[in-house]
């Protein structure tokens, strides 16, 4: 029986070491292959994806280029720029996955924007790293003639941070909804979405970045999905992770899951937030399943195989 199953990829999966536009679409192909598996399956997929890689380059490049002549554009505008040149590299990457597996399938990417609250806490908790890694001496200089904050992050150097408010809405899910009643597969949602905020004269674009799991399970709910299935780098998730007692997760419940987060078991801008997610999802969809595993462990799961796998109860 087909499924309608919400993929969430990373997108360190589409860069990783080499930042070229060559190189993500090799990537994006390797990803394609896997993918069209779920198709041949005869389930309905929809793709979302991050960007962090690529809009923190993108950033450093408007940054390096910015003058009163060729400003600057702003997080949100980089985002919704991303969204398109990622969508652009998936689309032709699953028509020809779909092509070589004698598959007739149309793909459409849709520039997404999703409505955040403008009183989130997030905005006055900024969180989330962007962009390249500077030093301290370079940051410390930016905070000064900005209203910039950086932050130190991973040992690795100093990043600007900006706010991460969670989804509320996404202002092209009936849009997206027609395209998979169609059979169309659509890539949405890129980097978490384009954030946006209401406002008397209409919607408009704010300095923020969406994490792109909850963004994929907000679109998951509204589009009444089987399946939100997050990409990671493990087959299962653990606990006890890389302990004598390491424990594999594979069918587990809400509840056994947010116990094991005020437990502090996955990590902060890591695991926790999949884990988050994926309760969110199934939290609003009590008959959904939320599936976390590897992309190169997907075709099995959908065969009967194992992962880590969460249900409401």
């Amino acid at each position: 029986m087909s499924k309608k199953i919400v993929v969430a990829l990373g997108g360190n999966a589409i860069l990783s070491t080499d930042p070229s536009a060559k190189a993500q679409q090799e990537a994006l192909e390797s990803t394609a292959k896997y993918l069209v598996e779920l198709i041949k399956q005869g389930n309905q997929l929809v793709i979302s994806h991050g960007n962090g890689p690529q809009v923190g380059n993108l950033l450093l490049q408007q940054s390096e280029a910015d003058s009163e002549t060729n400003p600057a554009m702003p997080l949100d505008t980089c985002v919704a720029m991303t969204q398109g040149s990622i969508g652009y590299w998936l689309q032709n990457a699953m028509k020809k996955a779909l092509e070589s597996s004698e598959l007739e399938r149309e793909v459409a990417s849709i520039v997404t924007q999703v409505v955040v609250d403008k009183n989130d806490s997030a905005f006055t908790n900024l969180t989330k790293p962007i962009g390249p890694f500077i030093s301290q001496e370079a940051a410390e200089e930016r905070m000064k003639t900005s209203d910039e904050q950086y932050v130190e992050d991973a040992g690795r150097g100093y990043r600007k941070v900006v706010a991460s408010p969670k989804p509320i809405d996404i202002l092209e899910a009936s849009v997206i909804k027609k395209l998979v009643e169609q059979d169309v597969i659509t890539v949405s949602a890129g980097g978490g979405g384009i954030p946006v905020v209401e406002t008397e004269t209409g919607y408009q674009g704010i300095e923020a970045v969406i994490d792109k799991d909850f963004s994929s399970a907000k679109l998951a709910e509204l589009l009444d999905a089987d399946f939100l299935l997050i990409l990671t780098g493990v087959d299962h998730v653990y606990v006890n992770y890389n302990q004598p007692d390491q424990q594999k997760l594979e069918n587990v419940t809400v509840e056994e899951m947010t116990q094991w987060i005020r437990e502090e078991q996955f990590a902060p801008g890591s695991m926790l937030p999949k884990v988050e997610a994926a309760i969110q999802f199934v939290e609003n969809k009590p008959e959904g399943k939320a599936v976390i595993t590897s992309l190169e462990n997907v075709k099995a799961y959908f065969e009967g195989g194992s992962a880590t796998v969460i249900t409401k109860s």
